[in-house]
């Protein structure tokens, strides 16, 4: 059973100033780890308090969430595990915020979907940056359970931001287009493709994210002043 540690998170406030704020949690991707997302506090909506985890598996330099396999179709129940980890260290926190977001970059963004079907009616919104859907797989009680979840997924109807690049050559073509009718199917998704992006993320896209968590969550624009990359070589 993996964990978080809770001693490894990277919080973007102090203890003391993050109560009654809007949480915003942060994976990042594979081979990377908790220092890298909470980069990109700066560039968004100000009233949020992120929170980086680092993914619990050692991978190379880095960490990742759960174990790679085909590109783009890891085994759901490693994910499902990393999402129960997640959800347990939420448990842990007290209850100091009004609202609990996800912010995922590539296998982060799968698990903030999996996460999402997890417990769908937790999350204010999710955002998946070069990212992807999970697949079903298993015996026929583990596609029971997917086809479930989703189906509970698909009555709420959550708040999905999916942005790509239309050069990332990390996240297959079949992984994309299974993420695309998913989430038009489950979700309330604003996607969006950025010309010329590889598998990173774009000022561009940085300002389109911010604009997206105004109107879902009435959270004022942030000006970004810098453009930031987040990296991550694999799903």
């Amino acid at each position: 059973m993996v964990q978080i540690d809770p001693s490894l998170v990277q919080w973007s406030a102090v203890e003391a100033e993050r109560e009654g704020r809007p949480l915003l949690v942060l994976l990042h991707g594979v081979g990377s780890h908790d220092g890298d997302l909470i980069g990109l506090t700066p560039y968004l909506p100000q009233q949020f308090v992120a929170a980086s985890l680092r993914a619990p598996l050692p991978h190379g330099d880095g960490f990742s969430w759960y174990p790679l396999s085909t590109p783009g179709a890891p085994d759901p129940g490693a994910v499902d595990d990393a999402a129960e980890a997640v959800l347990a260290w939420l448990d842990t926190l007290p209850d100091a915020q009004p609202s609990v977001s996800l912010l995922g970059f590539s296998q982060g963004g799968s698990l903030s979907l999996q996460l999402l079907r997890h417990a769908p009616e937790r999350f204010a919104f999710a955002a998946v940056l070069a990212g992807f859907v999970v697949p079903a797989a298993g015996d026929d009680d583990a596609l029971e359970r997917a086809a479930t979840r989703d189906q509970a997924l698909a009555a709420v109807r959550p708040a999905v931001f999916y942005g790509r690049g239309d050069v990332d050559q990390v996240i297959p073509v079949d992984a994309v287009e299974r993420t695309q009718a998913w989430l038009e199917s489950h979700a309330d998704a604003e996607q969006t493709v950025y010309p010329g992006l590889a598998h990173g993320v774009s000022q561009e896209e940085l300002d389109d994210l911010n604009a997206f968590i105004g109107r879902v969550t009435a959270a004022p624009v942030v000006e970004a002043g810098a453009s930031v990359t987040a990296t991550d070589p694999t799903d």
